[in-house]
């Protein structure tokens, strides 16, 4: 159900990194927040200000401005100090990684997403909690395989690779220099107990190459597994609903939202309905 929201006075939290890699989308989703509601600006220099910051809001709503990470401290924030569902948080997306914000419904135009905290609507959201006490906003991943990073051992070639000296150089160099084991804090397969609801989906006698864990709403996490294929096969992927997710095995990293976590051998999410609301445009899902 969608609300709309109620204060026109705002705590604008901008998030440190925000402000030095993009100052002037900055100055620009304050002016347009500034010519529909009464601010209040916070300029933490660290997490601990952040999170004074959210504690000493009063009647105002929260408004973030920042990446992935700045929306995801302040829902952290906001959870441990159990008043997440006290007001409706909204993000003005400014930094390099905006994909889980975008994810959730958030415009990633700066004028679009401050228009949208004035004029949105509050719509609530699943929360993933593990036993940690940690949030997942969108997809659990694990391993925590990153689109961006270089595979194990890779190396940037400098300018001037192509001379055959160099090349020498760069195989003995490869040559000296042991690879790193593929395992569960990596990209290789793991050897992980994956329960939903308390039903085995996969066990350890089958490696897997990934796992995912993303809250669908009405309660419930679809969870998917991925079985290490044999060679010219494909294996179909393992898919399970449900409301609490245990993962067991070796040690393993796992990658939240945009934060990677571990390496633990255990750990269980819940999903908690309606944990959240975040303001979004009314056309938004």
């Amino acid at each position: 159900m969608a609300t709309h929201p109620t204060s026109d006075q705002l705590l604008v939290v901008i998030d440190p990194v925000a402000r030095r890699t993009d100052g002037e989308s900055v100055r620009i989703a304050k002016d347009v927040l500034s010519g529909g509601a009464v601010l209040k600006v916070c300029l933490p220099e660290g997490p601990e200000e952040f999170a004074r910051a959210l504690t000493r809001r009063g009647a105002r709503r929260p408004v973030v401005i920042g990446d992935d990470r700045a929306l995801l401290r302040a829902v952290s924030v906001l959870h441990r100090q159990r008043e997440l569902a006290a007001y409706a948080l909204s993000v003005v997306p400014v930094g390099g990684a905006v994909s889980l914000a975008h994810s959730l419904g958030v415009p990633t135009g700066v004028v679009a997403a401050a228009r949208a905290v004035l004029d949105g609507v509050e719509r609530r959201r699943d929360l993933l909690v593990d036993d940690s006490d940690g949030v997942v906003l969108g997809t659990l991943r694990i391993p925590p395989v990153s689109p961006h990073s270089a595979p194990a051992g890779a190396t940037a070639v400098p300018a001037g690779a192509g001379h055959p000296w160099l090349r020498t150089c760069q195989s003995l160099v490869r040559t000296l220099v042991a690879r790193p084991p593929r395992t569960t804090n990596g990209t290789g397969p793991a050897r992980l107990r994956v329960e939903v609801d308390g039903t085995t989906v996969v066990d350890l006698d089958q490696p897997v190459e990934a796992v995912t864990v993303t809250p669908e709403g009405s309660g419930r996490a679809a969870v998917e597994v991925r079985p290490l294929s044999g060679p010219g096969a494909e294996a179909s992927p393992l898919l399970a609903r449900g409301r609490t997710v245990t993962v067991a095995g070796a040690d393993f990293r796992y990658r939240a939202d945009a934060v990677v976590s571990g390496p633990v051998r255990t750990r269980t999410w819940r999903v908690r309905e309606d944990a959240w609301r975040l303001v979004l445009p009314a056309a938004a899902r």
